[in-house]
């Protein structure tokens, strides 16, 4: 059934709100970020891709790096990942077993094909490079409880709808008795109006109450989320005279994400609830593309320096928003508006799902860096990443003009006031004996967030090892990356700053890689 007129009024409003634009900015924030890619061998040094080349990962790194290689070569890189999270609200810490599940993946996988070398031109060699990459991991998963004393979720909506000034009319048309496959409201409001969980107190409607506003109750929550931002990348390079390395590469990415999360609300000795339970349930999908030009200058057989610079991606997303309310009524009855009992017509409402279209351009990056080799005995290597985050922009056609260029606006504004280029820094290095290679790596992701208005410190850190075996006919390269960082979760928000809590998550998942190539 289509969205009734008030629906999407509702709809709107929440769009052009400044929840929303702060919502836009997180998400388009979420979809930019980018922690380590690579083969083994290139995340066992700690992600370095500015100044070293040779291998895959140049492909969708540097691509000058192409300009390295002599004869062709297929590679593959299976990998396992296991999100470790601990959760901490209202002092209360779960380590969430349940949802530390190892997660079996193919992040990289590529091949090239290398020209022969031209002994009697300057322009020595040139290769074609194909892979795939996946360049971000949203693998996540925690659970959370404690005991609030001072609020519920239902403040929440009580605080939303007075804001607002919703009146009863409007409640009453976001929601649908007689749709297909039973009763559904258009908006969480509507869900909480029918379920007599809030009451209006005047004949309009505003101000309203809820049914129960002072009893403590001890909060629960779950949140999972699942998919990756991918990309195929095709890339050229080559070399003057061994010494200058040129090249550049296209990118078409794909943005899978999604997210389940659970919240309940358990009354403790109230006179009308026993619980209310919000679900929610958030996918995304998305394309988009980029491009990159990079250079590697040897200065000598000790010495090299390189850099990148890469476009921003331009993405195009979609979404559906869907919920879903439950609520426990004491014997089955609850108080209505007139201050009688009654049973209540529904325990379980579901909202209709929100669609909703935008376009995202992503951070401008670049990197420069440099390597120092000891003949043949190995080399360390340093770059220091760019990422333009204050640059992120996000609009829309999917609501009227006026909307549109308000979302767009706020949305930028909101996306300035919130996040700060960001510098990064890697460091790596490998010791080579015959065939036999060891590597240990290490970076530094500064915090994105322009001010720390939460108190969280959001830089991660990044510590990696591997090992290897390099023949004249194949490669095997095997790593594993440890990472740490601290994000935040929020439930629900409230005009009071001191009324509602945040999860404080501390993350530390590990990443155990294995790459194989063939030279052909």
């Amino acid at each position: 059934m289509s969205k009734p007129l008030s629906g999407l009024a509702f709809l709107i409003s929440l769009l052009t709100s400044s929840a929303a634009f702060a919502q836009y900015a997180t998400d388009a924030l979420r979809y930019s970020e980018i922690n380590q890619t690579g083969s083994a061998r290139f995340q066992a040094l700690g992600g370095n891709h500015a100044s070293i080349g040779g291998d895959p990962s140049s492909i969708f790194g540097n691509p000058a790096g192409l300009g390295f290689y002599t004869r062709s070569e297929f590679s593959l890189s299976p990998a396992v990942s296991l999100a470790n999270t601990k959760a901490d609200y209202l002092g209360t810490t779960t380590k969430s077993m349940s949802d530390n599940k190892s997660l079996f993946n193919i992040p990289q996988a590529s091949v090239v094909f290398a020209s022969q070398p031209g002994f009697q031109r300057k322009w020595k060699r040139s290769a074609f490079g194909v892979s795939f990459s996946r360049q971000q991991s949203f693998q996540n998963g925690y659970n959370y409880g404690g005991r609030n004393n001072n609020s519920a979720y239902i403040d929440n909506v009580i605080e939303g709808v007075n804001n607002a000034k919703t009146s009863v009319s409007d409640l009453e048309k976001d929601f649908d008795s007689g749709a297909a496959g039973g009763a559904v409201a258009y908006s969480l409001p509507a869900a909480y109006y029918q379920m007599y969980l809030i009451n209006p107190t005047t004949s309009a409607g505003p101000p309203y109450r809820a049914v129960d506003a002072n009893s403590v109750v001890d909060q629960t929550g779950s949140f999972t989320s699942k998919g990756a931002v991918s990309q195929w990348t095709f890339a050229y390079a080559g070399n003057l005279n061994d010494k200058f390395y040129l090249g550049g590469n296209v990118g078409f990415s794909r943005i899978r994400y999604e997210y389940s999360s659970t919240f309940s609300d358990d009354y403790i000795d109230s006179p009308e609830l026993t619980y209310i339970d919000q679900f929610e349930d958030f996918t995304v999908r998305g394309s988009g593309f980029n491009f990159s030009l990079g250079a590697i200058y040897k200065f000598n057989p000790m010495f090299q320096v390189g850099g990148t610079v890469i476009s921003p991606t331009f993405s195009a997303i979609k979404e559906t928003f869907s919920q879903r309310v439950s609520a426990g009524y004491i014997d089955g009855k609850v108080t209505g508006p007139d201050g009688n009992l009654i049973t209540p017509p529904y325990t379980t409402v579901p909202i209709a799902p929100n669609d909703f279209e935008y376009s995202l351009i992503g951070p401008l990056r670049g990197n420069v860096g440099a390597t120092v080799l000891f003949q043949n005995k190995g080399f360390l290597t340093a770059t220091i990443e760019y990422v333009g985050y204050s640059g992120m922009r996000v609009r829309t056609s999917y609501l009227s003009s006026a909307g549109n260029q308000d979302f767009k606006d706020n949305t930028k504004a909101d996306i300035q006031d919130s996040f700060r280029n960001a510098v990064n820094f890697r460091l790596g290095g490998e010791f080579r004996a015959n065939i036999f290679r060891a590597r240990l790596g290490g970076a530094y992701i500064s915090d994105p967030y322009l001010s720390q208005t939460d108190g969280i410190d959001r830089s991660k850190i990044l510590a990696s090892a591997g090992v290897g075996v390099r023949t004249d006919r194949f490669f095997v390269d095997l790593t594993g990356t440890f990472t740490t960082y601290k994000s935040a979760y929020t439930p629900y928000y409230l005009n009071n700053v001191n009324d509602y809590a945040s999860v404080a998550i501390k993350n530390k998942p590990v990443n155990v890689m294995v790459t194989g190539g063939v030279f052909f």
